[in-house]
């Protein structure tokens, strides 16, 4: 089968026009453990925060389909899909388009990131439901990738971290010239910015760049540098932010780079997620959260900046990007 570059879609930018977003119902109970309603009420409150801007689609386990109904407003659709985790991003398709109003999905392949969470069968093969589904043209891509690894600008450009992409545990048998020509081919990107690591928080994932940075626009990255130096991030975010700064895009331009400060917050941060007119960010729930919501603010004034709980996701292992993955305005591609 070509790829989606040779048939000239590439993945847009998470900015570019939303038809919907899609989200996993919480369901692994060993995960979240006392968490595990508490998880399911801040699943909702996200869910309900963006079903304000655009449709949200809910995949749930057809066993709790039903429950799930009972906590979600009616501009929240319920999908039943077999599964086994709840992040979206990470186990969903992404989805490219060509330009010209069609839309299709790429199908990484998943290992519960790197064999960590077992089983991941049926989350890996939610893509394919999902293609079928949408009735929507599939491209099975020939390497392990996680959604929140990655970001593009929607201009040829792609940021990722070396300590996931490159770990052992996804593709083993592939060089970093493979990874990226991969990359290139599935993504249609032309521009590869290799970040060194991830959060030190990022226990589960190896480091994915959802936790440390945002695009905020073509050519400007907002990027987690606390001034701290006993701040265990202080050290390596310095790296991220040199290689960053060195870099040049797809277009040859230089990142204009927004030091994000964390300050006092423990949840708060950076893990937000851009819906069509508003950005949905994770709060600590205390008095910390508002210095993290006025940067926020700053960096994206022509949004509505929506605050969200953010504890129990973190304490899963991510935040409101990490669950939710968009899907474009467009045509399915048969």
């Amino acid at each position: 089968m070509s790829t989606p570059r040779e048939d000239g879609l590439a993945m847009p930018a998470e900015w570019s026009p939303h038809a919907a977003t899609f989200m996993e119902w919480p369901t692994r109970v060993s995960l979240w453990g006392d968490l595990f309603e508490d998880a399911k009420r801040d699943y909702a409150e996200v869910a309900n925060a963006i079903a304000a801007f655009e449709p949200v689609v809910m995949v749930a386990d057809p066993e709790q389909a039903h429950e799930a109904r009972g906590y979600l407003t009616e501009r929240v659709e319920i999908l039943p899909i077999p599964i086994d985790d709840s992040w979206m991003r990470d186990n969903g398709p992404i989805f490219v388009t060509d330009g010209r109003g069609g839309v299709a999905l790429v199908h990484f392949r998943f290992n519960g990131w790197g064999g960590r969470f077992e089983p991941y069968d049926r989350d890996a093969d939610v893509p394919r439901r999902l293609a079928e589904h949408l009735g929507m043209r599939r491209y099975e891509a020939p390497m392990v990738l996680e959604g929140g690894s990655f970001f593009v600008d929607g201009e040829g450009t792609l940021l990722t971290t070396e300590q996931c992409l490159l770990h052992p545990n996804r593709n083993p048998q592939m060089t970093r010239e493979e990874i990226e020509r991969t990359l290139r081919e599935y993504l249609g990107v032309d521009a590869i910015v290799w970040l060194a690591r991830g959060h030190h928080l990022d226990r589960d994932t190896d480091g994915h760049v959802d936790g440390i940075a945002e695009y905020v626009r073509p050519g400007v990255v907002i990027l987690h540098v606390p001034a701290d130096p006993r701040d265990p991030d202080h050290e390596p975010a310095a790296e991220n932010l040199r290689r960053l700064r060195e870099a040049r895009d797809a277009r040859g331009r230089a990142f204009e780079v927004i030091a994000f400060e964390p300050g006092a917050s423990v949840a708060a941060g950076l893990n937000l997620y851009l819906c069509n007119g508003a950005a949905i960010v994770p709060t600590d729930g205390t008095d910390a959260d508002e210095p993290v919501l006025a940067q926020i603010r700053a960096a994206f004034p022509g949004r509505d900046v929506i605050p969200v709980p953010g504890r129990v996701l973190l304490e899963g292992g991510g935040g409101p990007h990490c669950i939710t993955q968009q899907l474009p305005v467009g045509v399915p591609i048969p």
